[in-house]
């Protein structure tokens, strides 16, 4: 890793952990870190923004970039649905000598581990217990009910990989799990 180069901060969980919450907390007290904006096959929720939440692709543009092999990471997460991380927008920010922050799926966050060893830390956030987790996925009222067992299932597995990141922080009480990842991130950061 050159002296100029970004370090990279992988936030992973279940559908529902914490995750994004948890990131946002982060960048709001790390200004030096950037979040990494993932490409999606998913449809676009009416909060998001193209460009700042997602990069939003259908899902033929994702796989022809599968094909041209311009992610750093990508997974089917479910049937049909697609997310990646862009290798261009990861080249960019890290030559650039800035820190990127992951708000990505487990089997992701993982895998871009594998590729940037030391150079990324991997924390997962995991909640309490799969019935907690069940009660924050209907609380969104994002989700179908199929959708959310769909989730939940999925989750019981991730679960399964928190052991092979770096840093597993449980998500019981937010302002608990706040104070933590930042600490973690900061000693991660400033270390030489």
């Amino acid at each position: 890793m050159a002296a100029n180069q970004g370090k990279l901060i992988i936030i992973s969980a279940p559908s529902g952990g914490g995750k994004t919450t948890l990131v946002s907390y982060v960048l709001s007290m790390i200004p030096e870190l950037t979040f990494s904006i993932s490409a999606t096959s998913r449809p676009k929720r009416a909060h998001e923004i193209e460009g700042k939440d997602y990069y939003f692709l259908t899902n033929e543009q994702f796989k022809e970039k599968i094909i041209n092999q311009e992610f750093v990471e990508w997974e089917e997460v479910y049937d049909g649905l697609f997310y990646g991380t862009l290798k261009s927008v990861v080249e960019r920010t890290l030559d650039s000598g800035q820190h990127l922050i992951f708000d990505v799926d487990v089997i992701g966050g993982l895998n871009i581990k594998k590729q940037f060893g030391n150079q990324a830390l991997s924390i997962f956030i995991s909640p309490p217990d799969l019935l907690i987790l069940e009660q924050r996925l209907r609380s969104r009222s994002t989700d179908t009910e199929d959708s959310i067992r769909q989730r939940i299932q999925k989750a019981a597995q991730e679960m399964e990989y928190a052991a092979s990141f770096d840093v597993v922080l449980i998500n019981d009480q937010l302002d608990p799990a706040k104070a933590e990842i930042l600490a973690i991130i900061n000693r991660f950061l400033n270390h030489v």
